[in-house]
């Protein structure tokens, strides 16, 4: 609600944009006659035209990116052309042309003999909307890159049709008052057109920063993901976000299952934490949870065309939810993995939905990549706007839901752990449906989970999920205090207290990481756990980081994580979770510390296990 009554808003104020101008004769031309009959219809058709004709292109571009990764390309090079037509007005009107034709021809058919007939009103509020889509720039090329770069929705068409009416309201209210308002108009068009270009050029610059792939860098503060400072408090107005275990993270949009804070119990058969108890017990019949949601809205599949409910009717269908840079869902991809490989003659489909936390797991490039890295060849859905995530109302990373063979919910899990309970659930299911060609056996799948698939140690669980973005960081014991969102010079604390940390050298902190600005950095971190991962990423610019570990002051030797040397040494080349320390012998409280060789770097969070 808030979104539309901020686009109708945004209507009632194109009074006194420039954009308005071609539209103005049409509209004074019915201000002599009765507003109900004559400037009624005429302002409701144009709102309505103008909305049809914009979904129409928003959906259009968004169509071009879901059909390739090429279409990210196209989608630019469209909004750069309404960029260089909101700076350069001669380029909008060569493009304005056919509708505006158009426009002429249904105006001069509805003016007819001059009386005040409702349908020939509304057939010249047609015309007006004609004229009025394609020179409706800022608001128009707005949607266009949002659709082209996200996906066009319903939501879409409802934020151009509230924006079309607010412009229709201040529209009546010049038609009611005359024309002293025409007059005020004509005075603040000249600011409205450096107004106008001012916009263009932001479009552009923003067209050139994604090109050049500065949106997995700068601009990734600003992405849509749930770490968005600004989106996300609209976010959490429109319906169920990201949200994590059962550990709430102060001040953070996302609370994800990443962390161990809130492990509350081991599984009963050794796998791991559960963060959340199981949906239902996988003895006795299941029951019925309800009619599958819909799994429509995905920007993009990998290892699959799109699939939908009704498709996967007949078969037994587990979904689920996880993001690549989550320590818990990396820690469950094992018996997901198995359990797909196990049982897909046998009538189970697994649909992976990737839902992400940080801005950089929104790119399909990356996502891609660590799906052919983590060797899963199930189908995927990218659900970068949560239309997924949001139909099954899900708050969780990891979160698995199992669908019976006529689409029905029977079972869920949240978190780690339970994994006999979830296959036994799974067997149950596919007996149900008897469709597969052998029966169903009762044992379980042998899983062998190494490096950072490994399940967490419960009986050494001290330290939790940290966030370094101000958004929901906590504990931070550096001498100065954290600046936001700009570069300031950090000293490590000496003797950090447990779970505390610092920063040393010239960090950036933002809303969900902070950026090593300039010269060698470190951060300083105190815990005990028998594992420390941090995710991290190369800065602006993508070039390889180079890091040395230390724990208490000396190189990890034995007690290196997989992404480390024994001496310490090791390089940051993607986005993504790396593991740091692994101790194999007695786990006490322990100083870690990485020092970065190469600027910049980003990291985002810390996680334990």
């Amino acid at each position: 609600m808030l979104l539309l009554l901020l686009a109708y808003l945004g209507g009632v104020l194109t009074i006194v944009s420039p954009c308005i101008l071609p539209v103005l004769p049409f509209v004074f031309s019915r201000a002599s006659q009765p507003f109900l009959r004559s400037g009624l219809p005429l302002l409701a058709g144009m709102a309505l035209t103008f909305a049809t004709v914009a979904t129409l292109a928003a959906v259009g571009g968004g169509w071009v990116v879901a059909a390739n990764q090429y279409g990210r390309w196209a989608a630019l090079v469209l909004v750069a052309v309404f960029g260089l037509a909101l700076v350069w007005p001669g380029l909008a009107d060569r493009m304005a042309r056919p509708l505006v034709a158009a426009g002429d021809r249904l105006s001069q058919s509805a003016q007819g003999d001059g009386k005040p007939r409702v349908g020939a009103s509304l057939l010249l509020g047609v015309a007006t909307g004609l004229l009025w889509a394609p020179c409706a720039g800022p608001v128009l090329g707005l949607i266009l890159t949002g659709a082209a770069l996200q996906g066009a929705s319903v939501g879409t068409s409802l934020l151009l049709l509230a924006y079309a009416a607010g412009a229709a309201t201040s529209m009546a209210a010049a038609l009611l008052l005359g024309g002293r308002v025409f007059a005020a108009l004509k005075r603040s068009l000249g600011v409205g057109e450096w107004v106008r270009r001012g916009l263009g050029a932001a479009m552009l610059a923003g067209v050139a920063a994604i090109a050049l792939g500065l949106d997995t860098g700068i601009l990734a503060r600003l992405s849509t993901a749930s770490t968005g400072g600004i989106e996300q408090a609209l976010v959490d107005r429109l319906g169920s976000e990201p949200q994590g275990g059962a550990m709430a993270m102060s001040g953070g949009p996302s609370m994800s299952m990443q962390g161990n804070g809130a492990m509350m119990a081991a599984a009963a058969e050794g796998a791991g934490p559960s963060m959340m108890a199981a949906g239902n017990a996988a003895a006795g019949r299941l029951p019925d949870q309800g009619e599958v949601p819909s799994l429509d809205g995905a920007v993009q599949w990998l290892n699959s065309p799109a699939l939908t409910t009704a498709g996967l009717r007949g078969k037994v269908v587990l979904v689920d939810f996880w993001t690549y840079s989550c320590i818990n869902c990396l820690r469950a991809m094992p018996y997901v993995k198995a359990w797909a490989e196990k049982y897909k003659d046998q009538g189970l489909v697994v649909v992976g939905v990737h839902a992400p936390e940080f801005a950089f797991e929104r790119d399909a490039a990356n996502v891609a990549k660590a799906v052919r890295d983590l060797g899963i060849t199930y189908p995927v859905a990218i659900d970068n706007n949560y239309a997924i995530w949001r139909a099954f109302q899900n708050r969780y990373w990891p979160a698995h839901y199992l669908i019976d063979a006529q689409g029905r919910m029977r079972y869920h899990h949240f978190g780690e752990g339970k994994y006999a309970e979830s296959e036994r659930a799974i067997q149950q299911l596919l007996r149900e449906a008897g469709t597969a060609a052998t029966p169903v056996q009762d044992g379980l799948a042998q899983v062998a989970a190494q490096g950072v698939h490994q399940p967490a140690d419960l009986g050494t669980v001290r330290s939790h999920e940290t966030y370094l973005g101000y958004e929901r960081a906590e504990h931070f014991a550096s001498a100065e205090p954290a600046v936001r969102d700009r570069a300031a010079t950090y000293t490590a604390p000496a003797r950090p207290a447990l779970n505390a940390w610092g920063l040393a050298g010239q960090w950036t902190v933002g809303a969900e990481r902070a950026t090593l600005a300039a010269g060698n950095g470190r951060i300083v971190y105190r815990f005990q756990e028998r594992d420390l991962h941090l995710v991290l990423g190369p800065g602006t610019g993508g070039k390889p980081v180079r890091f040395k570990v230390t724990v208490d002051g000396q190189a990890p030797g034995e007690a290196r994580g997989i992404d480390v040397a024994a001496d310490g040494t090791g390089t940051v080349t993607d986005q993504r979770l790396y593991q740091l320390v692994r101790q194999g012998g007695e786990v006490r409280e322990r100083t870690f510390s990485i020092e970065f060789l190469d600027a910049p770097v980003d990291a985002y969070a810390f996680t334990f296990g």
